[in-house]
């Protein structure tokens, strides 16, 4: 497996956002709803899930408490997101 230092920001950002929709999306809130649970504009939650802002340490605590999922299950899924950009399925 290779280590979060081998990832861009960039790869990071995605894969973060990936995971905050997969995670997301079952629960059937809106990125407004979830912006509004979590305390941010549904704006800055659009941008990272696209993978264009960097989420601030205290945000990624509150999406997680927000949607529900422990923040270890939620950083094994990021995890498994960035092994899928490093060896995308053709």
């Amino acid at each position: 497996m290779r280590s979060v230092q081998s990832h861009s920001p960039d790869t990071l950002k995605l894969a973060y956002g990936d995971t905050l929709r997969k995670f997301r999306l079952p629960t059937g809130l809106s990125q407004m709803k979830l912006a509004d649970k979590v305390g941010v504009h549904f704006t800055y939650l659009s941008d990272v899930e696209r993978g264009n802002r960097n989420i601030a340490l205290v945000n990624i605590v509150r999406v997680a408490r927000a949607l529900d999922v422990p923040l270890d299950k939620f950083f094994a899924e990021v995890e498994a997101q960035l092994a899928r950009y490093s060896h995308p399925t053709k």
